[in-house]
This record gives structure tokens, sequence and C-alpha cells, in this order.
């Protein structure tokens, strides 16, 4: 276990009481469900079934802690953003599904804070939007073309609204901005108090959670782990970026790492020339994801891509940590807003999350071997992952009026990745081909043809 109960993680870990991890599986267990991943996915998962059946016997068996993966470090972003575009989940269930599943994704991110408030959960939950801004020429244009899309599918501004360069700095004083869109579907959380009040909620309902049990062995029926074997009718992996370290499960998605960092708390002087009152998040448009917020104590949590993908889809503690990337996220934000030019950073962190082939999210259970399988969020996760423990429950309990094993994502797998060393060649390739598009675009002002097509290639 690290020192200090889990400390030095994340800013997020910093911040809340010690963690002290509960027991370990100590014998050979029988229950209905069991999950895989003390996450997002498996907390919601659990939550949602003995929400719907108080009598089913659930237990979520985690390597480390609950929150201890993505779920306790990601950028705290409760977003409606979902990695594969409205055109590409119309191929999949046609038109009329994709709208379903964009407007459930709406929903979700609202009933995550209704949700958190109800079992007593604060989890700093502040629903003040997504502002995208664009900075260059080539920026906007992809702003205004992604709010003509989602217009042309039929949301309107009360959903993405186009900004122009005043209206982007009246929310945030981003230097060099040139206008930027809107979207109320996001909500400001602090992760890890989220993910460890949804490991305590799901306990008081009779969940058991047993954390430092890691799984040697994930099969139809049963989960095998150092201490006894946990046998099941159903069995849910929802371990996202640890996929990979799953015997048999090595292509399944690639663990790739984002990293973030955050300032001290700001004084009230500079937050009045910075904006962001609402905790409004935010990012530019460049494709090299960045993403920030605004916490309740007055610092600025900023993270984004950029660190390298290790050969063999390694996941390692050492890789959490690139003073490289940290640097030049450092560097991003006080481009964004120069004011903060000689502000402390207190911390730096990171973490992997699940890729998966086709950047397509899957949500999937098979009756006839009861395992289950909800991830590949691309970083989107955190109320998408809420939307898939709703869908996974409805098909574990064979019960779905609200028809979420309709959408897009459900019941569909992604191609493996490729073998090594094709795997580390294609998705290193794909972050320098970004970095160098980036770049680019700052320096002409027009968009990358290359980045361009690796995004049409995708269906994005």
């Amino acid at each position: 276990m690290p020192p200090s109960g889990y400390r030095g993680l994340s800013l997020w870990h910093d911040t809340i009481d010690p963690i002290e991890p509960r027991a370990a599986l100590g014998t050979d267990l029988d229950v209905d469900v069991a999950v895989v991943g003390a996450g997002y996915t498996g907390l919601w998962t659990a939550y949602h079934l003995v929400t719907a059946d108080p009598t089913i016997r659930v237990a979520v068996v985690e390597k480390e802690v609950a929150g201890f993966g993505a779920s306790g470090r990601n950028g705290g972003w409760c977003s409606a953003l979902f990695p594969a575009s409205l055109t590409r989940m119309a191929a999949e269930r046609g038109r009329d599904a994709a709208v379903r599943m964009q407007h459930r994704l709406h929903d979700t991110v609202a009933e995550v804070g209704r949700i958190a408030a109800a079992e007593g959960i604060d989890c700093h939950f502040d629903q003040g939007g997504y502002l995208a801004v664009a900075r260059n020429p080539a920026q906007l244009d992809r702003v205004r073309a992604e709010v003509a899309e989602h217009h042309a599918w039929g949301f309107g501004d009360e959903d993405h609204r186009l900004l122009d360069a005043h209206e982007v700095t009246q929310m945030a004083a981003v230097s060099q901005a040139l206008g930027g869109s809107w979207t109320p579907h996001c909500a400001a959380i602090h992760p890890a108090r989220l993910v460890r009040g949804l490991a305590d909620a799901v306990e008081r309902r009779g969940v058991t959670v047993l954390e430092q049990t890691p799984a040697v062995e994930v099969g139809s029926r049963r989960v095998v782990t150092p201490h006894g074997t946990v046998r099941a009718e159903h069995v849910v992996l929802a371990t996202e970026g640890y996929t990979p370290t799953v015997p048999g499960r090595r292509r399944a998605l690639a663990p790739i790492y984002s990293l973030m960092t955050a300032t001290e708390p700001l004084p009230e002087s500079t937050w009045a020339q910075i904006g962001l009152e609402r905790r409004t998040t935010f990012a530019d448009n460049r494709h090299l994801t960045i993403y920030g917020q605004r916490t309740r104590d007055g610092r600025i949590a900023f993270g984004g891509r950029g660190a390298p993908y290790h050969y063999g889809s390694r996941v390692a503690p050492r890789y959490d940590r690139d003073e490289r990337v940290h640097a030049s996220l450092r560097r991003i934000l006080v481009e964004l807003f120069p004011i903060l030019d000689g502000v402390t950073f207190t911390h730096s962190w990171g973490g992997n999350l699940g890729v998966p082939r086709d950047w397509f999210p899957s949500v999937h259970h098979d009756r006839h071997t009861g395992l289950g399988f909800a991830g590949g969020y691309v970083g989107d996760g955190v109320a998408t992952s809420a939307l898939a423990g709703r869908t996974l429950a409805a098909m574990i309990r064979d019960d779905d009026p609200e028809e979420l094993a309709a959408l897009p994502w459900a019941g569909r797998t992604s191609r493996p990745w490729e073998p090594e060393p094709l795997r580390w060649l294609g998705v290193n390739a794909v972050t320098a081909l970004m970095g160098s598009a980036d770049r680019s675009e700052r320096r002409t002002g027009r968009p990358s043809r290359a980045a361009s097509a690796f995004w049409s290639a995708l269906g994005q």
C-alpha cells in the first residue's frame, strides 16, 4: 500500500480523508453478481443492481482500493461527451437510437448530481457547463462545424451554443480567444469524493466490497483471487485502463496515460481576472486533448494527453509522472491564462484510461456465460460509466423498461488491438501526429490535413 493511506496518488487523494483499505476476501464466496473493479463502472453497476432489487447478492473485487485508478484521478468532468460521433452511433442502431443515446448522456450528467445528493456524497458537483475555446482559425473552424453538426441532429442552442470572442472571455479570460462553444451538459466534480462515496453507498445497501483482493482469473461464473474464489451467476469486468492486465485481455483496450497538474489555491483577485465563477470546465479545441476545472478550494486542476503508450500495454506506477509532459501542461495553462505566470504548482500526477481499437465504448452481457463488460471510454468516463452501470444492471436483471440495451453501444464489441510491435508503433504515431498537427495549426492557422484524415478514418 502507498504511504499515508494512498496520499500522493493525486490532488484528489490528498484532499480526502486518509484511506484505510476494506477487508480482503478471506474465503470462497457465493453471490449472484461478482464485479471486478471498484471504480465508477463497477460501483454504478452494483448501485443500480441493489437499488432495483435489494435482495440481490453483489460482491465487488478490487486489487487496491475503491477509486485507486482513473475514477479517483481524472479531471473531474462529469460530461455528456462521447468518443464516437452521432454519425458513428447512427451506423450501429440508426438515427433515432443515436439521438436517444445523446439525450441519455445529457440526462445522466444531472442524474449523477441527484444521486450523489440523495446518498449524501459531497463530491463538489457544480453543473457550470463546458467551454470549448478556439484560439486559432483552424480550431474555430472545428468549433463551428461541431455546433453545426449537433444542430443538424436536432440539438439547439440550449444544448450547444456558438460563442464569439467576447462571450468566451465573459466566461473565462482565455488569451487569444477567437470564439468557442458552450454546452450546459457538464459538471465539475471532485472525482475521488464521488467514487469513495459510491463505495460507501453500495456497502450501506448490502454490497460486499473487497479491497486488496486482486483477480488472478476472471471467467464464466467465477473470479479467482489469491484468497479464495468468488462464484457468481454473473461476472462483470469493470477494469477500464487496467483491462490489459487481466489474463486473456491484453489486446482488448490500450492503456493510454493522461497526466494532470494543479496550482496552489489562487487568491480572489486572480479569480476576478480569470472568471470561471460557475466552475465551468474548459479546454481549447486542439487535437491533443487538454482539460481543466476550477476546484472548490480555488485551484486550477489541469490535464492533457501526450504521454507515451508503453510497449506491451504495460501499466506501472512509474508511468503516472512524466516531467516532460507535466512541464508542457504547466506551460499550456499559463498560455491560456497569462496571469498564472509564476504561480506555484503543488501537484503532478497521472493514470491510465482505456481506449478501444475503434474509439467506441461498449456495454455487453452474455446470458449464456454470465460475463459482462463495460468500458473503453477514451477519457470521457465519469457520466458515461454511470449510464453503463445502469445499462449493465438492466441487462443482468433482464429487466429493461428504458430500452437501454437498444442504445448504440450496447451489445457491441471492438476488434482487438494489433499485436506488438504494431500496437506500440501505431498508438505512439497517432500521439506524435496530433502534437505535430497542433503545432502546425498554431503556426499557420490552417487545419491539419493529416489530423483531419485520421479523424475521418475513425468516422468522427
